[in-house]
């Protein structure tokens, strides 16, 4: 049974990820500094607090994690104000949740400055009761505290609430946090796919039946 549903933003909802696997790269040449190779990959699982931080021992940048924070959002802002699209299907499926009577949130690493343009542009804002932020939360998602707050604000329980994710370690964090879960392909999380599939509740190659997916979360076994 589905009460809510915490819907990741970058890969499940948004077609978006590009800019993440760029954006710290394209700050730190912006002020002068030749990034690593894979430095956008080995900060994807942290909040935007999280990477500030860790650029700035990194590098030992002359700021403050808010002033990179900022840095790198101004790098992203035009990109998801004016270019990120919804992932196919996705407008549909948002209507047909909101229809059957399911509580949604979103729960991302994205600042809410920068994601609220895209939601209001691509006319999916009106779905969402709420957006949880990890960096508002101040946890990253190898840790399940931005799921329990999305399942607190809904008044829904751990096992009643299904999480929607394409990232792998989100998808754990959440699984392991009695959350049913839902793991969304996207390309950039590709080499991870056969796993998502064998550890998620249920798996879909594009959010796009909704019948489908509400037929399934009617068969699935109850948590023990």
């Amino acid at each position: 049974m589905i009460k809510g549903a915490i819907f990741d933003l970058d890969g499940t909802i948004l077609d978006s990820m590009p800019i993440w696997y760029s954006a710290a790269e394209r700050f730190l040449k912006g002020i002068g500094i030749e990034a690593e190779p894979g430095i956008d990959r080995a900060m994807f699982s942290m909040s935007m607090t999280e990477g500030a931080e860790f650029l700035k021992d990194r590098y030992h940048l002359d700021m403050d994690p808010r002033e990179i924070i900022e840095g790198i959002n101004r790098t992203i802002e035009d990109f998801y104000a004016y270019h990120a699209p919804l992932k196919e299907g996705v407008k549909k499926f948002l209507e047909g949740m909101r229809e059957a009577g399911v509580k949604m949130v979103i729960a991302t690493a994205t600042d809410r400055n920068v994601l609220e343009p895209a939601l209001e542009r691509l006319d999916v804002m009106r779905f969402f009761d709420r957006i949880f932020t990890t960096t508002e939360i101040g946890a990253g998602k190898t840790r399940p505290d931005i799921y329990h707050a999305a399942a607190r604000h809904m008044g829904t329980l751990p096992e009643e609430t299904w999480v929607f994710e394409d990232a792998l370690y989100a998808i754990k964090t959440a699984k392991s946090a009695g959350f049913r879960t839902v793991g969304v392909y996207d390309p950039y999380s590709a080499d991870d796919w056969e796993e998502i599939r064998s550890i998620s509740d249920i798996h879909m190659e594009k959010l796009d039946d909704v019948h489908a997916f509400l037929n399934q979360t009617r068969g699935t076994v109850p948590l023990v």
